[in-house]
């Protein structure tokens, strides 16, 4: 939807903050695939499910283990509080479907 998005009309303001937003998983101080792992916790934290999927995905294209990816969860999970175990679920569940693809070449 994001190029339907930016397709629809010549919204500045819109552009200017989808620019943003990719830009910040831009190569810095800190590389590009820390930055996903940083936006997975902060949309578990958010209980942000279409963004928990988004990071996931661009974090296991990133290489990043299931152990890493457990690990920086736990991380959400003690900030969030027992408010973010549903979207823990889905995040595992996310990260089986992403496996399983991997594993069938997709």
């Amino acid at each position: 939807m994001n190029e339907r998005i930016l397709d629809e009309g010549d919204h500045l303001g819109i552009k200017r903050f989808f620019r943003l937003d990719g830009a910040a998983y831009d190569d810095g101080a800190l590389p590009g695939d820390t930055k996903e792992l940083l936006g997975l916790v902060a949309s578990a934290v958010l209980r942000c499910n279409d963004c928990i999927d988004y990071h996931l995905q661009q974090c296991v294209e990133a290489g990043w283990s299931d152990d890493e990816l457990m690990d920086a969860l736990n991380v959400a999970l003690v900030v969030g509080g027992s408010i973010v175990i549903p979207h823990l679920r889905h995040a595992v569940e996310t990260i089986d479907l992403l496996r399983s693809r991997e594993q069938a070449g997709e």
